[in-house]
């Protein structure tokens, strides 16, 4: 947790510096130029890729089957073109690689894989501690009961 807010907190400073130095390699209107032109660029990829991803949940859901990877791939989309739309050039190789289809598949994939491992984890949590508590209880309805003969 501690790595992410450094780096969360260091990246402005990396993204100022890598405009530098490329704005003094290349000069300033062509920095800005690439600064705008990659702004543009994840826009439109942006609104191709969420239109294609949006077709195929749809699709999914008249099946009638969970469009879990379609959303995943979503989230990946508003990241990428958030990040495209940011100034910096490394914001802008990171929202590329999610917004460009083989990556972000390879992406959501190790997303999932992630999370199918953490669900593992917490499984074998809550049945070590179910192990450790005793036998389970059965379930016991309370309430009163008179006995009548007739």
């Amino acid at each position: 947790m501690r790595a992410f807010l450094l780096l969360l907190l260091l990246f402005p400073l990396i993204e100022l510096a890598v405009l530098i130095q490329v704005g003094s390699a290349i000069g300033v209107l062509p920095t800005l130029l690439l600064i705008i032109g990659s702004a543009v660029l994840g826009s439109v990829l942006l609104r191709v890729a969420g239109v294609a991803t949006a077709w195929r949940a749809r699709q999914r859901l008249a099946r009638g089957e969970l469009p879990e990877q379609e959303m995943l791939e979503g989230l990946l989309i508003a990241v990428g073109g958030g990040l495209l739309l940011l100034p910096g050039f490394i914001s802008d190789i990171f929202g590329l690689l999610c917004l460009l289809p083989f990556t972000r598949r390879l992406l959501v994939n190790k997303v999932r894989q992630r999370v199918a491992a953490q669900a593992m984890r917490q499984r074998a949590f809550a049945d070590d501690l179910q192990a450790r508590s005793g036998p389970a209880r059965p379930n016991v309805i309370e309430g009163e009961f008179e006995h009548r003969d007739s």
